[in-house]
């Protein structure tokens, strides 16, 4: 019988990294000895995609932080939540061997409490830069030394970020970039200009991308500034933002659709929904920006991208820079500098064989360095030293 992982996550979305998580058991579960079982707090896109696999999944509260936590009602239950999620689990798991528990991201609490009352080797795996409460920055460097046997971080930024005040931290931390793998064929000419007439854009027009939630930090109003001081200039361009909003944060969607119509950029300019299948819309797009205002603490877009063959630009912070080498695999432009930001959209607009070079180097980075194999096996292999 296999042994059995456990994997605790804040979410049931596929944005970055639940993609990353899914990408991994996916691997676990059908080329290695380990059986992943997935704890939750909810059903949702993931638990679909988990289904999909055959992949164990449990639903309960996973202690996720958040503000709301601290409240006084919600602090008081905090201890009868935890007790009665742990009797869940376990449950769930009875008859099983878990030899391994795997915290996937910060927000997530109960996990390492799981891990250190059952007396399992936990490994708690970064995809955070923490910058601000400041007692948050203070606080979590100490307690995932204090309930870690192992700490993985997606990049070096997210490990500088946490580790640089902490030495015994940074002696049980690994960086383990992560890994993607694109599994549908791009699509032929014919197709991308029947989905671009599809959402009323001129099959002619070169489309530029934004994928990523509608959130304070991702750049979307950064780079609508910047489309806009262009969109005269050159009049066959289009903009398209793909991603959904996290819960409670429509503000920042009705500033962007406000924005759109103060430049009267409305038939220029496409919001869309988060979508499952996201590779269609890479195929439309000629090539991808991510602007975001605070470092990446990796940036998976930039690779989705990538492996789309399509070019990218990105703020020059974070995980960011470990992908993308300037003028190379992708360009980098100052982070929050408008003006830099549409060089490098002029550049892309009107050098197509630039824009095919850095294309086609920045798929054979995603290829070299950033494939989901060399990710699943890296992870693995630590694994083995617990």
């Amino acid at each position: 019988m296999k042994k059995s992982i456990l994997f605790f996550h804040q979410s049931a979305e596929l944005y970055g990294s639940d993609k990353t998580l899914l990408y991994l058991v996916k691997d676990l579960k059908e080329n290695s000895d380990y059986n992943p079982i997935v704890v939750l707090p909810n059903e949702g896109d993931l638990t679909g995609a988990l289904n999909d696999l055959n992949i164990s999944y449990i639903t309960t509260p996973v202690l996720k932080l958040s503000r709301g936590m601290f409240r006084i009602k919600a602090f008081l239950k905090l201890p009868f939540q935890i007790i009665k999620s742990i009797k869940y689990i376990n449950r769930q798991i009875e008859g099983k061997e878990i030899v391994l528990i795997h915290s996937n991201t910060l927000a997530v609490l109960l996990g390492a409490i799981f891990a250190k009352i059952k007396g399992i080797n936990h490994i708690w795996h970064i995809h955070e830069i923490i910058e601000h409460p400041h007692l948050a920055k203070i606080i979590y460097p100490r307690l995932v030394n204090v309930f870690s046997k192992t700490v993985i971080f997606n990049s070096v930024a997210s490990q500088n970020s946490m580790c640089k005040s902490n030495v015994s931290l940074m002696k049980k931390s690994h960086v383990v970039w992560n890994g993607i793998n694109r599994n549908t064929e791009i699509l032929c000419t014919e197709k991308i200009a029947q989905i671009k007439r599809g959402y009323n854009i001129n099959p002619d027009n070169l489309v530029i991308g934004l994928v990523g939630r509608i959130s304070r930090w991702k750049g979307h109003e950064l780079l609508l500034e910047a489309f806009n001081d262009l969109a005269d200039e050159f009049s066959n361009i289009s903009l398209i933002f793909v991603g959904s909003i996290p819960p409670n944060q429509s503000i920042y969607k009705d500033k962007l659709e406000t924005k759109i119509k103060d430049f009267n950029l409305q038939d220029k300019c496409l919001i869309i929904p988060f979508q499952k299948d996201i590779w269609n819309l890479y195929d439309i797009f000629d090539f991808t920006v991510v602007p975001s205002t605070e470092p990446e603490p990796f940036g998976l877009v930039s690779l989705e991208a990538m492996v789309s063959k399509k070019a990218v630009i990105g703020a020059n912070h974070g995980g960011l820079k470990e992908i993308i080498k300037h003028n190379e695999t992708g360009l980098l432009f100052e982070p929050n500098n408008k003006e830099d930001l549409k060089l490098n959209l002029r550049v892309l607009i009107t050098d197509i064989k630039k824009r095919n070079k850095i294309a086609e180097k920045g798929y054979l980075n995603a290829m070299n360095n950033f494939s989901e194999k060399k990710y699943v096996s890296n992870i693995i292999s630590l694994y083995e030293t617990l």
